[in-house]
């Protein structure tokens, strides 16, 4: 997990949308006035510092007006709200908005938690829940950004200056016990606007082989949030590591979606998204629409995380969860799996937060299948921010009708599909019976007790161990030769396994497959090298008619 300073948003109803085609359903009324903005624990200062904006003067030539500067300070207790809005108005002819800020780090006590502070900026379309006036969001990553008509700061949403009231808003996700104390800078500098910023989205369309196997990152960070490569660095990092296609996923911001088309081109597919960093979770949406932003200032209790969901899918896109058990602050998923298209169960380098990740989604498989509903499909990616982290390590490997956004999202979302370290791994996973063949994401339909025999063919994974997993748990594991080639067959029946999954696990540190590793001494297996998606055994005659008998 690499979102180690990610922003961390939360749970009041007050949000965005950057362009006009949101559902007038997602467009509440506004609700916030000036009380709210007092409760909120803003100081007296910072009111008077709000009047002294809005007595702009009255209209000048607009190269003659000079910059205007207000400061807002306050203080914020412990037990702050997720978000604290803080109004100015913004005459007629600005032509930039510029804002700065800080707060205080007070020394506190070993293991408590000390100040951090995000922020973003909504305009005069208002902050609800889902409204349409976002312009931008950097979480604690930068101190400082502009916004103009012709560009903006990466994070941050290109467009009109319009005369009105907008909000700085802050998102105090840890507040010292000494509380915190901010300071923001509104700088309004006045002048003719430049050009219209002109976005250039990726097509949706790559050279592919037609329906085949393509390989892909799914979560991956730019300059546009707390990344620190550039989009042509990230696409570069892409085709370094043989990967097919990526979605750019950056936290809670669509800004990079209009600067994508340059990186891409007839060899990589780039799908757009966002990684929706709440304060009980994140999750990705992967197959945004150019710009449609989906907002994340609630918390499991709003009841909100199923709207955004919906808002996604109706966009044809997917609903998943990232690194569930990721064991920092507000990264643990609170929100259930009913309104998932997927799950990410691998993030970046292996680590015990995965296994417990993988143990989760297994379980629900067999529940899923007993009660007749749909199995979460899994995916793993590389969540890279920054070197060192390696972009496509780990990715996932997906069936694909063409490399097209539509085709990929369908095999993803089918669970056609499985997980790879790198591009040096390459397997096939067969179940056979009756006559009959299924692959990874397919049903196999046999009679109870038919033969079917199940079928891994590896490579890349020197001196691995293949483990076959059903819903029993594991019932067979065999050893790869030193070159990590080879081809493992079981043999079981549908009357046996509802599901029958794979897993390549490198050697322990200490070169075996037993226990003892340097990633804890009670963890039974190596690291992963590769998993599967399950094939589904389906009996074509009841189960239970035999199992009367037992």
């Amino acid at each position: 997990m690499t979102d180690r300073d990610d922003p961390q948003p939360g749970r009041r109803p007050d949000g965005q949308q950057p362009d006009d085609q949101s559902p007038p359903s997602d467009r509440p009324d506004p609700t916030l006035d000036r009380r709210d903005l007092l409760r909120t624990g803003l100081a007296t200062g910072a009111v008077t510092a709000l009047g002294l904006a809005s007595a702009a003067g009255p209209a000048q030539a607009a190269d003659a007006v000079p910059d205007r500067t207000v400061t807002l300070t306050g203080h914020l207790p412990t037990g702050a709200p997720d978000f604290v809005y803080l109004p100015f108005d913004v005459p007629d002819g600005v032509r930039e908005i510029a804002v700065a800020y800080g707060y205080d780090k007070p020394s506190v006590p070993a293991g408590t938690p000390g100040n951090s502070c995000d922020i973003g900026l909504f305009d005069e379309r208002g902050t609800d829940l889902g409204g349409r006036g976002f312009r931008g969001w950097s979480g604690g990553f930068r101190t400082e950004f502009t916004v103009a008509r012709d560009g903006a700061t990466p994070g941050y949403l290109p467009g009109p200056i319009r005369p009105g009231r907008w909000h700085v808003v802050l998102g105090p996700y840890q507040v010292a016990p000494q509380g915190l104390d901010y300071r923001v800078t509104v700088t309004l500098r006045f002048g003719a606007p430049g050009p219209e910023f002109t976005p250039s989205y990726p097509p949706e369309r790559a050279r592919g082989r037609g329906r085949s196997w393509y390989r892909g990152d799914c979560h991956l960070h730019t300059v546009h949030s707390d990344g620190r490569r550039l989009p042509a660095e990230v696409s570069a990092g892409a085709r370094a590591a043989g990967l097919d296609f990526i979605v750019s996923t950056d936290h809670n911001t669509t800004s990079s979606h209009g600067v994508w088309g340059p990186p891409a081109g007839p060899d990589l597919l780039i799908v757009l998204g966002e990684e929706v960093t709440t304060r009980n979770g994140h999750w990705l949406a992967l197959g945004l629409r150019p710009g449609r932003f989906v907002d994340w200032r609630y918390r499991s209790r709003d009841e909100a995380f199923p709207r955004f969901a919906r808002q996604v899918r109706s966009q044809g896109g997917l609903v998943v969860p990232a690194h569930p058990y990721c064991p920092y602050v507000a990264c643990q998923w609170k929100f259930g799996y009913q309104d998932a298209d997927a799950v990410e169960v691998w993030n970046g380098p292996w680590t015990y937060d995965d296994e417990s990740a993988v143990d989760t989604w297994d379980a629900g498989l067999g529940v899923a299948l007993r009660e007749g509903r749909s199995w979460l499909p899994a995916i793993g990616n590389s969540d890279a921010h920054s070197a060192p982290q390696v972009i496509g390590s780990p990715h996932t490997v997906v069936r694909a009708e063409d490399l097209t956004r539509d085709a990929v999202l369908d095999g993803l979302r089918a669970g056609r599909s499985w997980l790879a370290e790198s591009a040096a791994v390459h397997l096939e996973f067969t179940a056979t019976g009756h006559g009959r063949q299924a692959g990874i994401g397919e049903q196999l339909t046999v009679p109870a007790d038919a033969p079917v025999d199940v079928r891994l063919t590896v490579s890349g994974v020197p001196g691995g161990t293949v483990r076959f997993l059903t819903d029993e748990g594991q019932l067979h594991q065999e050893s790869l030769p030193p070159d990590g080639a080879g081809t493992v067959v079981w043999r079981t029946t549908a009357s046996l396994a509802a599901f029958v999954r794979a897993e390549v696990r490198h050697p322990k540190a200490d070169g075996t497959a037993g226990r003892g590793n340097a990633m804890g001494p009670d963890l039974p297996w190596g690291p992963m090298a590769a998993l599967t998606n399950p094939i589904v055994l389906r009996p074509d005659t009841p189960v239970r008619e035999r199992s009367a008998d037992r």
